[in-house]
């Protein structure tokens, strides 16, 4: 470690709460590097969007009501934006997560947080899509669906079991496919989208706000919302920004361990605890710098790329496939789109879509699978495991993999539609958000130095996203008394 970034004394710091937590020392922040250094600290969360929002649920609304409901899609992840920004505040001051924080505050959140991490998603719409994409690659039958996603799942977990330090594993594995994945759809644009679909986008704004009541009566408010829960990565998954921030080594995060694989790598079984910075002159500084490194880090790897996306497959989708109601049984509207893509460029790209999406849901899936367990590994740990010899975090991360993987692949095994799955995790994680939106809000309020506060215009916005996250929960759950819960399908 560092000189520069060893405590500064062995005194207790009094702002973080320690009452179901111990107290941490106070340390100075460490210097920054360039925002070269730091680039890549939100790639895995980009690429855990790919394949829900942008592929399947932004395209499949645009496919029942157009391109007028997209702008729906650049609020939601621009929301997520600024909620990823208050969960690295937290992390970059302290070098904890903002699950460990919220302990801090009150010791269930943790396992509140954990339960509403694993519960959404063991529902893998993502495995059963991706198998359904493979499916059209090489023409094979629908029966052979559970199979092909049952060794999807699989070989997720064996890669992330034997990868001796998971966290560049992922980065380097999600950083290949999000290049990969880019360079299609760049290739896709320009050759088979209209000039009047993009401009659709924003001159069918109006149509699209008017419209809205009849838009959640046509494709559900569950369907509605999920889509805006995932434009981005979306319920728990933001959370874990904080564990891949500490990774990347930004701010506090340099202190804190990296989880590494139980059977080739070194543990480390002691508890993610962090730090407090002193409010000094010479730690603002160095907080100003780490905070635009971030924000800019974050605007360009997840807000630009993931907005971008979304607006583009949309775009593509309704270049090729048009608004066509049918097309609501499944992923029917993907395979119109490969067809369509290779009547209008050539055979071999309808292939080629193919194997962009499966990539896309490849890399979603495989960052599902390690958010979830990131998140009960660390959480769990600092709290009610802290005390165990046995259970280091990284043990809890295995298992909790193989769980969702064992789980999921049973699930898979029922014939729930893809797109229904990904509802169902979509809605349970839009409830998740509400609550962490409004706790970000208390955390970052209550307990951080003056100068790293959240405070300013960012104090109204993040206000505002709670309310929104909040409000649309609370009509799920009305809408779920009064119909029932197949109402969510």
């Amino acid at each position: 470690m560092a000189d520069d970034v060893r405590p500064s004394s062995t005194e207790m710091a009094t702002e973080l709460p320690s009452r179901h937590l111990p107290a941490v020392p106070y340390a100075d922040l460490p210097e920054p590097r360039g925002l070269r250094r730091y680039l890549g600290a939100s790639v895995i969360l980009t690429a855990t969007a790919l394949g829900s929002g942008e592929l399947v649920l932004w395209p499949y609304i645009t496919t029942q009501v157009g391109v007028g409901i997209v702008w729906l899609a650049v609020v939601g992840i621009t929301m997520q934006y600024f909620l990823n920004m208050e969960i690295e505040r937290y992390t970059l001051v302290t070098g904890e997560t903002a699950v460990t924080g919220f302990s801090r505050l009150w010791l269930p959140w943790g396992v509140i947080f954990v339960l509403g991490a694993i519960l959404p998603n063991l529902w893998p719409g993502w495995a059963s899509s991706g198998a359904t994409v493979f499916t059209f690659i090489f023409d094979l039958d629908e029966s052979t669906v559970p199979i092909i996603a049952t060794i999807f799942l699989v070989s997720i977990g064996l890669a992330i079991t034997v990868s001796p330090i998971i966290y560049q594993t992922l980065e380097k594995t999600e950083g290949v496919m999000v290049g990969l994945i880019l360079v299609f759809a760049v290739v896709a644009i320009v050759v088979a989208t209209e000039g009047s679909a993009w401009a659709g986008v924003v001159t069918e704004i109006p149509q699209g706000v008017a419209g809205l009541p009849g838009i959640v009566g046509q494709l559900g408010a569950a369907s509605l919302f999920g889509a805006i829960v995932f434009a981005g990565a979306g319920g728990a998954n933001n959370l874990v920004q904080s564990n891949y921030v500490r990774d990347k080594g930004m701010g506090m995060g340099i202190r804190i361990p990296n989880i590494v694989s139980p059977v080739t790598g070194q543990e480390v079984a002691e508890p993610s605890l962090g730090y407090m910075v002193r409010p000094t002159e010479e730690n603002e500084r160095r907080w100003r710098q780490w905070w635009s490194i971030a924000n800019r880090e974050q605007l360009l790897t997840f807000w630009f790329i993931g907005a971008l996306l979304l607006v583009s497959f949309s775009v593509l989708v309704y270049s090729t496939v048009g608004v066509d109601s049918g097309l609501d049984d499944g992923l029917a509207f993907l395979r119109a789109e490969g067809q369509a893509l290779g009547e209008l460029i050539a055979p071999w790209f309808t292939t080629a879509f193919y194997l962009a999406g499966f990539l896309m849901l490849l890399s979603t899936n495989i960052g599902v699978v390690d958010y979830v367990s990131r998140l009960a590994g660390d959480s769990l740990k600092v709290t009610f495991l802290k005390r165990s010899t046995f259970w280091s975090e990284s043990k809890i991360y295995i298992s909790v993999v193989w769980i969702m993987i064992v789980v999921g692949s049973g699930i898979i095994w029922t014939g729930i539609e893809p797109v229904v799955l990904l509802v169902i995790s979509a809605a349970g994680g839009g409830f998740v958000m509400a609550f962490y939106s409004v706790l970000l809000i208390l955390l970052n309020r209550k307990v951080l130095p003056e100068f790293a506060k959240l405070k300013g215009w960012r104090l109204p916005v993040m206000i505002v996203i709670a309310l929104f996250y909040i409000a649309f929960s609370v009509f799920l759950i009305y809408q779920m008394v009064s119909a029932g819960p197949a109402s969510l399908a």
